[in-house]
């Protein structure tokens, strides 16, 4: 169980800063890099995030799911659910709400579509943080478990 949880924390906890980065720096500075180029850094900006999330966030899943089906029974099962439930909240709101922003984006700076952008990420913003303090949760009681010497 410690190769899994230490999996899906590392995963989990890697989302947690970079969505915060994404929120509070990333997102905001699009208004600012220019109509000219902004097609382009778009694009760019597309594909190179998809490198960058796309393995942590699979192992984040499969993590979780495995965490559901293996947890110790002193693991409540309304928290290993809920982690779950968080997760498709994320997994939803990137399909349905940022992916549309971010083709809307690539022809170009549309100022509603930023500003949709930047708000409507506040949604995964907030269930990465909830799952952080979830995994941060599961390690205490996996600590509990197993005091040190």
């Amino acid at each position: 169980m410690a190769p899994l949880l230490a999996a899906h924390a590392g995963a989990t906890l890697f989302m947690v800063g970079l969505i915060w980065f994404v929120q509070v720096v990333h997102y905001p500075l699009f208004g600012i890099v220019g109509a000219d180029g902004f097609a382009g850094y778009e694009r760019a900006h597309t594909g190179l995030t998809t490198i960058v999330v796309g393995p942590p966030m699979l192992v984040e899943l499969g993590s979780a799911v495995l965490i559901l089906l293996w947890r110790p029974v002193s693991w409540p099962l309304w928290a290993a659910w809920l982690g779950l439930a968080l997760l498709a909240v994320i997994w939803a709101s990137t399909l349905f709400l940022q992916v549309p922003r971010h083709g809307d984006l690539s022809a170009g700076f549309a100022p509603d579509a930023h500003r949709a952008l930047v708000a409507t990420n506040w949604i995964r913003t907030v269930a990465w943080t909830l799952r952080g303090a979830m995994v941060l949760y599961f390690s205490f009681l996996a600590g509990q478990a197993h005091p040190p010497a």
